[in-house]
């Protein structure tokens, strides 16, 4: 499911202010990049808890229906619930792995959390540090 929802950016001091009028949320960041970082992020929360209490996502409204102040910032935000939900999902799954006899032995005896180990190296080999 992918999305595109309204957002009002409002400066306050070094800060700006975000509401999601179609959400009915707000948050706030450090800068424009950061609060629609933030927006993005209380979006999908909020969709997923949603979906999780089987209730509707809200269709999101055209800008020209959204009310501004002088100064605000009106812009779109996209999120994709099913790829947000699948970054931060932290269910495990069970994978089997196949080791030579003599290597599992080794790892059995050096204590090694194969596990944690494997989860590890596929970070390092995706470049990716995970939730």
């Amino acid at each position: 499911m992918k999305f595109a929802y309204p957002i009002v950016l409002k400066r306050d001091g070094k800060f700006f202010f975000t509401s999601v009028p179609d959400c009915e949320i707000s948050t706030q960041g450090d800068d424009v990049v950061h609060a629609i970082e933030m927006a993005r992020d209380a979006i999908a929360l909020w969709c997923l808890d949603r979906l999780e209490d089987e209730l509707e996502l809200p269709v999101p409204s055209e800008l020209a229906s959204i009310a501004t102040e002088d100064g605000d910032i009106l812009t779109l935000v996209d999120i994709d619930i099913e790829a947000y939900k699948r970054r931060y999902e932290t269910r495990t799954i069970r994978r089997n792995i196949t080791l030579p006899n003599w290597l599992n032995e080794e790892v059995n005896k050096s204590g090694i959390n194969v596990s944690a180990f494997i989860q590890n190296a596929l970070k390092e080999e995706l470049n990716k540090a995970g939730p």
